[in-house]
């Protein structure tokens, strides 16, 4: 159970300044290849008791061995976990595509039979949408945010932790349905009522509706940890005008995935109503709609595509900035840019249904808006062409995926202008035009940002340097095979071939640019392979990172490479939204002093201001949160097959949270 101090002494907080006048809070940091000794300012000039320092470490410590790998609940070993979970899923998801571009490289090929390939591409979409795309940004969001903000853990480690073991658990079921060939096959947009008993009467649906649900309830605790924790474990200083670009669009992300997520939840709970009891919700013989289904997904569907978006654009910034070794050009209009994203999204879902015969005074409104998103975007990336003008870039692999960015992801908004407008999107409505538009904005918009980040991040992760060669040679077969996978597609769009089929005959004239299509899928895959690759030989022959590598300007580098189990030794003072290259100047830095290194605790500060206001202490490892997800997880795979798993689970889950919650012994000592 999580304690808090909340009578705020002035003893309980005790920081101190090392430096007296304020930094400018908007200048040029000086240019140059990093060196060691510009690193070293980065320790606070206070001397460290190795005894306390090691009494430190062991509090904050995760447990060993075979049963401590499900007990812990740091924010370091969640993120990371996420992270790697998810990039297993991009793997096995990107397989099923080339195998489907390997099916389409020919007319009327057999390689797939239509039943299978069905069942590749719904477990496909699904995978990236809902087990790759959220899963890694969250993780990204969960092992940065934390140390950015220069506190040492989530506001609640074990939702923290629950959350992962719900992904883990939901996710592995979703992916053993189609090993067993039990997949669903209805589209990762289970229309209704393709999605119907009457259509579809395995159990795949069922399994993609219960599953889904299962899942999303890993996001939601996901987003309420980054709200909470962003809102008020901020170290002491750092208001809301000088929290990092990547630390705003993780909070809007957030708010995002609170608002988004109940949408699907409902959506998948009807769905699976009609399935299971007979109701009739989407059903129009029994007074339902299939419409309903339609503006219920797409409510969430679209804003999902700027969740993963949006923290991909706080990457993008973040890498700008570390690579150019500048400031941030038009930090606040980034930020209002980012916040309007989150908001017009949700004004947007209409547009995935422009051909259904809405009343076209409603569409107009949503073509409106379709076509307003871009402004925010293109504000954006003003600012990054800003502030990259004239200075002297540093290609690093990250850097480069960042460019990467930039062409895919302006090209995914052109034709996103595109489809806004009504006669056009019913010219190439269920065209593979849409399937170049949609691969554009998100692997450009959000997959090469998440590869830039984890080539950026990785000495955090790892403590390593990933291969700058490889990395090299990776970016240059994504960006060729990416192009050359995904722009023929327009064109087949353009001449009629209509998606989610499994061939086409020879006399449609469509084999020559999907054979082109398939080379470049194969090109794609090879780039990204050599990442995995790399990221894994790595672990073993990388580089020791250094501290600061990038000679970055976030807190999350004022640490050491890989963190030590509290992040920092010092919470630290913040005065301007460039700490680190402020003390770097200064050859000092304030910190907070006074916590205790016996248990577990943090400071708690004021929303806008980061007042210091409070002491919490938080929990520590436990084996309750997964026990948890696996009372969950008996009612939500068991009603499937009986009710009666519902009623089990709602007792183990109640026992499981007693064990969770039960009081703690150190409360009694404060």
């Amino acid at each position: 159970m999580d304690e808090r101090r909340e009578d705020g002494r002035p003893g309980d907080v005790d920081w101190r300044e090392r430096r007296g006048a304020d930094p400018s809070e908007s200048r040029e940091a000086p240019g140059g290849p990093p060196t060691e000794e510009r690193q070293e300012p980065l320790h606070p000039a206070i001397e460290d008791d190795a005894e306390e320092t090691r009494r430190l470490a062991e509090t904050w410590a995760a447990p060993t061995g075979f049963v401590g790998w499900f007990t812990p609940v740091n924010q370091r070993i969640i993120g990371r976990r996420f992270i790697v979970t998810a990039f297993v899923y991009f793997v096995l998801a990107g397989l099923l595509g080339v195998a489907m571009r390997l099916q389409l490289a020919v007319p009327e090929n057999d390689l797939l039979a239509p039943d299978i390939y069905n069942q590749f591409f719904t477990v496909h979409g699904t995978a990236m949408m809902f087990l790759f795309a959220i899963p890694v940004l969250e993780g990204f969001a969960l092992f940065v945010v934390p140390m950015m903000i220069g506190t040492r853990d989530m506001a609640f480690p074990r939702l923290n932790a629950f959350g992962y073991y719900v992904y883990l658990i939901g996710s592995a079921i979703f992916f053993l349905m189609l090993v067993v060939g039990m997949a669903p096959k209805a589209g990762w947009f289970n229309y209704v009522p393709l999605a119907g008993k009457l259509y579809e009467p395995g159990i795949g649906v069922d399994i993609w509706t219960t599953m889904i649900t299962f899942i999303e309830v890993s996001a939601l605790t996901a987003a309420v940890e980054l709200i909470v924790t962003i809102l008020k474990l901020r170290a002491p200083g750092m208001t809301l005008n000088r929290m990092p670009v990547f630390v705003w669009a993780s909070l809007v992300m957030a708010f995002m995935i609170v608002f988004a997520m109940p949408a699907i939840i409902v959506a998948s709970s009807l769905l699976i109503l009609d399935r299971l009891v007979g109701t009739g919700f989407f059903v129009p013989e029994m007074g339902g709609d299939p419409l309903l289904w339609q503006h219920l997904f797409w409510f969430f569907g679209h804003p999902e595509v700027y969740i993963v978006l949006v923290p991909a654009l706080g990457i993008v910034s973040t890498i700008v900035t570390t690579f150019t070794q500048r400031s941030l050009f038009g930090y606040t209009a980034i930020v209002i840019s980012i916040v309007a994203t989150g908001f017009v999204s949700f004004g947007l879902w209409v547009h995935h249904m422009f051909a259904t015969g809405l009343p076209h005074l409603g569409m107009s409104f949503f073509m409106a808006a379709s076509a307003m998103i871009a402004i925010p975007n293109g504000v954006q990336v003003f600012c990054w062409i800003a502030t990259m003008w004239g200075s002297r870039i540093r290609l690093a692999t990250p850097m480069l995926y960042v460019l990467g960015f930039f062409w895919v992801f302006v090209m995914g908004g052109l034709t996103g202008v595109m489809v806004a407008s009504i006669p056009f999107d019913l010219q190439v409505h269920d065209t593979y035009f849409l399937v170049a538009h949609f691969h554009y904005v998100l692997i450009g918009g959000s997959v090469m940002p998440v590869i830039g980040a984890l080539y950026y991040w990785y000495p955090q992760l790892t403590g390593r340097m990933m291969n700058e060669v490889a990395g090299k040679i990776s970016f240059a077969l994504v960006f060729v095979g990416f192009n050359v996978a995904f722009f023929p597609m327009h064109q087949l769009g353009l001449d009629g071939m209509p998606r989610r089929v499994y061939t086409y005959l020879e006399e449609s004239g469509w084999g020559d640019l999907n054979l082109l299509a398939t080379i470049g899928a194969v090109v794609l895959a090879a780039g990204f392979a050599t990442t995995m690759v790399n990221a894994l030989a790595s672990l073993r022959w990388g580089a020791k990172a250094r501290r600061n590598p990038w000679d970055a300007e976030t807190l999350e580098w004022a640490t050491e490479s890989p963190p030590p189990p509290y992040n920092h030794r010092h919470i630290p003072i913040v005065k301007s939204r460039e700490p680190v290259w402020d003390w770097r100047e200064m050859k000092e830095r304030p910190v907070v002093t006074g916590l205790r290194s016996d248990r577990r605790e943090v400071v708690v500060t004021s929303i806008l201001d980061a007042e210091p206001q409070a002491v919490q202490v938080l929990p520590a490892p436990t084996i309750w949160p997964f026990l948890s997800a696996v009372a969950a997880s008996v009612g939500f795979i068991g009603i499937l097959f009986h009710p009666i798993f519902f009623v089990v689970s709602f007792f183990l889950a109640f026992f499981s949270f007693v064990g969770w919650f039960w009081p703690r012994r150190p409360w009694q000592e404060d």
